[in-house]
């Protein structure tokens, strides 16, 4: 994994990264790493790039559970989206959705839980100057953030 960060030294600036994962790295796990490093208490994400295989999640309301959906084969990240805050365990959450494109040219989408890099992921992160937590909400079963 390679980042930079890109902007001056001012301690009130909202701070932006260029985080490059490599061929082989977890992208969830990854991500998640480089935000707690960081000490990133409340960011938003965009990436792009492309998965040796992924495991997509839509959230069954019925049961508080997310459904797994299976991805193995190669894929290009088209679209992906998320942010970043402080969970109820004081650690960083991270929220991402991705579309993903299939050889045939259609496509795949939903929550993101895991996906292997291949060639390589690049992912755009920007700080907000204050931080988000979020909650579970137990009649939902999922965490949420909590303004």
């Amino acid at each position: 994994m390679k980042s930079k960060e890109l902007g001056e030294t001012d301690p009130w600036r909202e701070r932006n990264f260029v985080l490059v994962l490599e061929d082989g790295e977890e992208a969830f796990s990854a991500i998640t790493r480089f935000a707690e490093q960081q000490k990133l208490s409340g960011a938003s994400l965009t990436a792009i790039g492309a998965f040796r295989t992924a495991t997509l999640g839509f959230f069954d309301f019925t049961t508080k559970s997310y459904t797994e959906i299976p991805v193995p084969e190669q894929t290009e990240v088209l679209s992906a989206i998320g942010d970043i805050a402080i969970g109820d365990d004081g650690k960083a959450s991270l929220h991402m959705h991705v579309v993903l494109g299939l050889s045939d040219a259609s496509t795949k989408g939903g929550h993101f839980i895991k996906g292997t890099v291949h060639p390589t992921l690049e992912v755009m992160i920007r700080e907000s100057a204050v931080g988000f937590r979020r909650k579970k909400r137990d009649d939902l079963g999922i965490a949420l953030i909590d303004p």
